[in-house]
C-alpha cells in the first residue's frame, strides 16, 4: 500500500463538504444515505471482506447503535458522546459474541449471525420499559429542516471518512495480513502463527462499533426508530451486495460500491417503481457475474474477454 489513497481522499472529502452549500435537502438526503451506506459497506469489509466470514450481522448491530444511542440521547446524553456509547456498547457486545460464533465458519456463521438480527429485535420488542417496545423512540431536535440537513450530513462525512482511515491502516498492518491469511486458508495460517482467534474477534468488533455508530447517527437524523425499521436484515444483504458490487477487501471497493448501488437503486426506483425490486435484483446480478472481483477490477478489455 501506498500514500496515493490517502491524498486522493483529501480533495475528495473537501468537495463533499462543500455540497450543502450547492445541493436542496433532497440531494443532502440522498447524499447522506450514500454516505451511511458506504460507511455499512467498508464495516463489513472488515470482517467480510478481508476475513472472508460472510457476516449478516450489519442489520443487528445497526439496530443496536440505533438504540443505544436514541436511549443514552433521551436521557440527556449529547448526541456526539451518544453515538460513540452506542459504537462502544455494540464493540463489547460483538467482542464478548465473537468469541462464541467466530467458532463457527461458512454457512453456519452466516445462520448464527442472522439468529443475532432475530435475538436482538425481539429483545427490543419485548424490553418496553427501556426501549419502547414496538412504539419506538421519538428524539426531540431543537434544528430546522434546513439545519438537520446540513448537519447529519456532515455526521456521515466524518463517520465516513473515520471508517475509511481505520479500514486502510487495518489493511497496511499485521492485522490485515492476518485477516487476508485467514481468508485465504485459515487452518494454514494458524499454523504459521497467525492469532486466528484474535484477528477474527478484532475485525468483528470493529465491523460492529462502525455499523452501532451508523445505526446511531441514523437515529438521530430520523428522530424517531422503531424494531422493524433498524433491525431491518436488508441492512444486511444490502451491505454485501455492495462489497461485492465494488470489490471485496479491497480499499475503495465498498466505497464505489455503495456508490453504484444507491445510483440502480434511485435510477430504477424512479423509472420502475412497481418494478424496483426485481429490476435492481437482476442488474446487480448481472453486474456481479460480468464483474466477479468488483468495480476495481473494472477494464473494458476484461469485459470483452470475459464475454468472449
Amino acid at each position: 500500500m501506498t500514500a496515493r489513497p490517502l491524498i486522493l481522499l483529501v480533495p475528495v472529502v473537501v468537495l463533499l463538504a462543500l455540497l450543502p452549500t450547492l445541493a436542496d435537502n433532497y440531494l443532502l438526503r440522498v447524499a447522506t444515505t450514500m454516505l451511511m451506506y458506504m460507511t455499512l459497506a467498508m464495516a463489513w469489509n472488515f470482517i467480510g471482506g478481508f476475513a472472508g466470514y460472510p457476516s449478516f450481522a450489519t442489520a443487528a448491530f445497526f439496530g443496536l447503535g440505533a438504540y443505544a444511542g436514541a436511549i443514552a440521547q433521551s436521557n440527556g446524553m449529547p448526541a456526539i458522546a451518544a453515538w460513540v456509547f452506542a459504537a462502544l456498547v455494540s464493540a463489547v457486545i460483538a467482542l464478548l459474541l465473537g468469541l462464541a460464533v467466530l467458532r463457527l465458519r461458512g454457512h453456519a456463521f452466516a445462520i448464527a449471525t442472522l439468529v443475532v438480527v432475530e435475538l436482538l429485535r425481539e429483545i427490543v420488542n419485548g424490553w418496553v420499559s427501556l426501549t419502547g417496545g414496538g412504539m419506538g423512540i421519538n428524539l426531540p431536535t431543537a434544528m430546522s429542516p434546513d439545519q438537520g440537513a446540513r448537519h447529519y450530513f456532515h455526521a456521515m462525512l466524518a463517520l465516513a471518512v473515520l471508517t475509511w482511515l481505520v479500514m486502510h491502516a487495518v489493511a497496511v498492518r499485521r492485522l490485515g495480513f492476518g485477516l487476508r491469511c485467514i481468508k485465504q486458508n485459515e487452518d494454514a495460517a494458524s499454523m504459521v502463527g497467525v492469532n486466528t482467534t484474535l484477528f477474527k474477534s478484532l475485525a468483528f468488533t470493529l465491523s460492529a462499533a462502525f455499523t452501532a455508530a451508523a445505526g446511531a447517527v441514523y437515529a438521530s437524523w430520523t428522530a424517531y426508530i422503531e424494531p422493524a425499521d433498524v433491525f431491518d436484515i436488508m441492512f444486511s444483504i444490502k451491505a454485501i451486495v455492495m462489497v461485492l458490487l465494488g470489490g471485496a477487501g479491497t480499499l475503495l471497493g465498498p466505497v464505489l460500491g455503495a456508490v453504484a448501488f444507491l445510483a440502480l437503486d434511485e435510477l430504477v426506483w424512479r423509472n420502475f417503481l412497481t418494478l424496483h425490486t426485481g429490476i435492481l435484483g437482476v442488474l446487480i446480478i448481472l453486474l456481479i457475474l460480468f464483474l466477479p472481483m468488483g468495480l476495481t477490477t473494472f477494464s473494458w478489455r476484461n469485459l470483452l474477454r470475459r464475454r468472449a
